[in-house]
């Protein structure tokens, strides 16, 4: 493929961590630690959903999915950074980055989508209570969440689709930790006006569309909860949305500031922190601010967990 477009680039290498003093084995560490809290954590998330009955509903469902895009996000950037620790050379193959980028671009894609679906959820259960069940069936949460992914890959398919047009004139440095398009656009020597010009329209329907929708969705929450008499009520309906509303502004936040930030003015140390803020710490926050704040899913855990000791230890009585 490279060949195709004259490229003469066979690898990349990544410049993102060439700045920074810390040993590649202390990094290493370091990541390889968030990787595995950010499975463990996302993981606790899909087990708890699945095996509990009390959060067998619709918020919970897309939930599910919401931990399945940290995983899969984290997973696509986490273990070639790790590699490239191993390795001591922080470099991939073109073939490689475009894969990379796909597959970061459509899962990230789908993130605001799903945030957005996440308050429409919680906009029919505050506001049309009595449609809820007909609003948010299941065929309807399934619908929804199948509409996300697809939403996330038909953006990235055509992202991928044009940076594997780019050529690169033996430019391979990128000043990035992983591959994604606008690092790419930074470095290629053809024309990426068509490319950004992709950019500027898929992010209103990506981004922009999306946040309008969460605004709007709490605004008509904020005064259905506000027309609540009792303040207990109005203390419960607004702590199942504060939740989402503290993820929805760390996604939508990070992801703003990794897709919007200046190509010049800021430094590569800046940008190596933005991104692992991105691919790391997000993903690794979420389900601690789920676990945390919600009861639900405290006492799910703490149900699931006495079940796997009294196992344990019953399994250890009949040996």
């Amino acid at each position: 493929m490279a060949a195709e477009n004259d490229t003469q680039v066979r690898e990349f290498i990544f410049l993102g961590f060439s700045g920074l003093p810390s040993h590649p084995a202390f990094l290493f560490v370091v990541f390889l630690a968030a990787y595995l809290a950010i499975l463990m954590g996302n993981l606790m998330i899909l087990i708890l959903v699945l095996v509990d009955s009390c959060l067998h509903s619709p918020m919970y469902f897309f939930l599910s999915h919401l931990s399945c895009l940290d995983i899969c996000i984290s997973t696509v950037v986490v273990p070639k950074i790790l590699v490239n620790f191993l390795r001591r050379q922080n470099t991939i193959l073109y073939e490689e980055c475009l894969v990379q980028a796909f597959f970061l671009m459509a899962f990230v894609g789908c993130e605001p989508a799903l945030m957005a679906v996440m308050a429409y959820d919680r906009y029919a259960a505050i506001c049309r209570p009595l449609h809820y069940s007909l609003l948010m069936s299941k065929r309807v949460c399934i619908q929804l969440a199948s509409a996300t992914w697809v939403w996330g890959f038909l953006d990235s398919v055509v992202h991928a689709t044009l940076a594997s047009q780019l050529s690169f004139c033996g430019a391979n440095q990128i000043p990035h930790i992983f591959c994604d398009v606008p690092p790419l656009l930074q470095i290629a020597c053809s024309d990426t006006r068509v490319n950004e010009l992709a950019n500027h329209i898929t992010s209103l329907f990506v981004g922009l569309f999306p946040i309008l929708f969460i605004i709007l969705s709490y605004i008509c929450i904020l005064a259905s909860i506000l027309r609540i008499r009792s303040k207990g009520g109005r203390y419960k309906a607004f702590s199942t949305c504060a939740s989402h509303l503290i993820v929805v502004g760390l996604c939508i936040g990070n992801g703003f500031l990794n897709y919007n930030m200046p190509s010049t003015g800021y430094s590569l140390e800046i940008d190596t922190l933005v991104s692992a803020m991105f691919c790391i710490v997000t993903p690794m926050l979420n389900p601690l601010i789920y676990s945390l704040r919600n009861k639900e899913v405290k006492g799910a855990f703490r149900k699931v967990l006495n079940k796997w000791t009294d196992c344990f230890i019953f399994g250890g009585k009949l040996h």
